[in-house]
C-alpha cells in the first residue's frame, strides 16, 4: 500500500474542496501530474482531481461551500474550483466516445477505470485519495519508478485520439524518462507510424508542446529520437538535432540555465516562428541569436549589443565549434553589458544634419566600440 503525504495535500484548501465532495457522498481522487510529480520528489505546479459528481453537482456544491467557480471546460467535464486562492480543476469521470485525432468527443464515466483508460500514458493514470492512498489501475507506478514512458495499452489507439500526444511522448521522455533506457520501442514505432498526423494539429499546439519539451534539463536525447523517426522534420522543417547535444553541455558548464528559443537556435530550420506560433518577443529574440551566430563579434561587443542574450550567442557558437565559454569570455560579455554609449544626435548639431547625422553618430559608436569603449566624447567629437 502506497501512500503520499505532501505539503498540498494537507493544504486547508485541499482539504476543503475535497471535502465539499466527500462530504456530499461522492469520490474525489487526486490525478495526473500532482502524484506523478510527487512519487518523484519534483515540483508540482497544478491540481486535478477526478470525481464521479458531475459538472452541475461539483458547481452546486462548490458555490454552496463558498468556493469560487468557473466552468472552464464544463462542457468536457471540467470545472476549476478557487479555494483560499488556489485553483482545482475538478473533472468528472470521463470516457471517450469518438475522436478525430484533434479532440474527443466524451461522455461520462462513472468509475475511475474507465477514466484512466482514456489517459495518454500510463504514469498519468496514477490517482490519491485526500489521505494520500495511491491507486494504480493501470500499472503506471512501475512503469514511473522505472522512468518508462509508456501508452495506455496500444500506441497506435491512443496515438490516433489524439495526434498531439506523439510530442507529448517525447516531452514526457524528456523531463521524466531514464535517458540510459532510450524511450519505449512500442511507444517510438506508433509515434513513427502516425507522424503525418501532426499535420492536423493547430501551429499553436505544436508550439506550447515544443516549448515545454526544450525547457526541459536534457531534451536532446528526445529530439534526436525524434529526427530519427520524422518527428523533428514535420514540426520544424530542415532542423538538425546533430548540435543539441553540445549546446546543453555548454549550458551546464557555463551554468546557463534551459532556455527553449537558444535550443531553438541551435535546431535552426526553415521559419521557426511561423511553425511553432512564437510570440513578438520569441521571434525577435530568435532572429538575433541567429544574427550572433553569423557574425563574428568579439565578446565585449556582443555584451554590448546583445544584452542578456549574449551568452546565448557565446554557447551557440561554442557548441558548433566545439570549443568551451571561457572565463575572459565570459568577463567579456559581461563588461560589454555594462557600457552606455552617451553621444546624443545633439552633439553633432548643428554642423550636422540629417543623414549625415546618422552617419556621423553611429561612425563614432563603432570607433567607441573598437576601442574597448576608452575613448571619451571629446575624442570621438574631434573625429
Amino acid at each position: 500500500m502506497t501512500r503520499i503525504s505532501p505539503d498540498w495535500l494537507t493544504h486547508p484548501a485541499s482539504r476543503a474542496v475535497c471535502s465539499t465532495l466527500t462530504d456530499a457522498g461522492y469520490q474525489a481522487w487526486f490525478v495526473g501530474g500532482c502524484v506523478r510529480n510527487t512519487l518523484l520528489g519534483t515540483p508540482v505546479a497544478d491540481l486535478d482531481l477526478s470525481t464521479n459528481a458531475l459538472p452541475r453537482d461539483v458547481i452546486k456544491l462548490a458555490k454552496a461551500a463558498g468556493h469560487k467557480v468557473i466552468p472552464t471546460g464544463v462542457e468536457h467535464g471540467t470545472v476549476t474550483i478557487i479555494a483560499q486562492s488556489v485553483p482545482f480543476e475538478v473533472t468528472t469521470f470521463r470516457k471517450d466516445i469518438a475522436t478525430d485525432g484533434r479532440r474527443a468527443v466524451v461522455s461520462f464515466a462513472d468509475n475511475m477505470t474507465d477514466d484512466a483508460q482514456r489517459r495518454d500514458f500510463t504514469m498519468n493514470a496514477l490517482y490519491a485519495d485526500p489521505d494520500g492512498l495511491l491507486v494504480d489501475p493501470l500499472g503506471g507506478l512501475e512503469d514511473l519508478m522505472a522512468r518508462r514512458v509508456r501508452f495506455i495499452d496500444d500506441p497506435n489507439a491512443r496515438i490516433q485520439e489524439d495526434y498531439l500526444r506523439i510530442l507529448r511522448f517525447f516531452r514526457f521522455h524528456a523531463w521524466y524518462g531514464d535517458p540510459e533506457g532510450g524511450l519505449d520501442a512500442e511507444g517510438l514505432a506508433g509515434c513513427a507510424a502516425h507522424v503525418d498526423g501532426i499535420d492536423q494539429l493547430s501551429r499553436e499546439r505544436v508550439g506550447h508542446e515544443m516549448r515545454k519539451l526544450l525547457a526541459a534539463p536534457d531534451p536532446a536525447p528526445a529530439v534526436a529520437a525524434m529526427e530519427v523517426v520524422g518527428v523533428l522534420l514535420c514540426v520544424l522543417p530542415g532542423a538538425s538535432a546533430a548540435m543539441l547535444a553540445a549546446l546543453v553541455h555548454i549550458e551546464v558548464e557555463a551554468g546557463l540555465a534551459p532556455d527553449p528559443i537558444r535550443r531553438l537556435a541551435m535546431l535552426g530550420g526553415e521559419d521557426a516562428a511561423s511553425s511553432l506560433r512564437l510570440s513578438k518577443r520569441e521571434t525577435a529574440d530568435l532572429a538575433m541569436l541567429c544574427d550572433g551566430i553569423a557574425i563574428g563579434m568579439p565578446a565585449d561587443e556582443l555584451g554590448y549589443r546583445f544584452g542578456s542574450r549574449a551568452m546565448d550567442v557565446l554557447a551557440l557558437r561554442a557548441a558548433m565549434s566545439g570549443m568551451i565559454i571561457d572565463t575572459v569570455q565570459a568577463e567579456s560579455v559581461e563588461f560589454g553589458a555594462k557600457q552606455i554609449f552617451s553621444l546624443r544626435a545633439a552633439d553633432f548639431m548643428p554642423d550636422l544634419e540629417g543623414p549625415a547625422l546618422g552617419q556621423a553618430l553611429k561612425r563614432a559608436e563603432d570607433r567607441w566600440i573598437a576601442s574597448g569603449f576608452s575613448l571619451t566624447n571629446d575624442e570621438l567629437l574631434r573625429d
